[in-house]
């Protein structure tokens, strides 16, 4: 018998968190909030907390900014049409 392990993310994560699983600086993660990048939602003592997602996404426009040279409102509308392309995708292939 095997046993795997599962890390599960917590149901929200908060800046240093977020930063951390990114490999950047949170400035950076406070940067592509205020840009509309990232969300994060605020709680009354003005903390960030973000979805389990926040990482990844990070991650993608960290790679999207330095590796293809965009700015980050290119990097806004490549990572929107990247999306869109999986929803066709996936559309596509529930229709087979």
């Amino acid at each position: 018998m095997t046993a795997s392990l599962v890390l599960a993310l917590p149901p929200r994560l908060d800046l240093g968190m977020v930063a951390a699983a990114s490999g950047v600086h949170p400035d950076l993660v406070r940067r592509f909030v205020d840009l509309g990048l990232v969300s994060a939602r605020r709680d009354d003592s003005g903390r960030l907390w973000f979805s389990p997602a926040a990482p990844g996404l990070v991650r993608r426009i960290v790679r999207l900014h330095a590796d293809l040279s965009l700015n980050y409102t290119a990097v806004a509308l490549v990572i929107d049409l990247l999306d869109r392309i999986d929803v066709l995708e996936n559309r596509r292939w529930a229709l087979r």
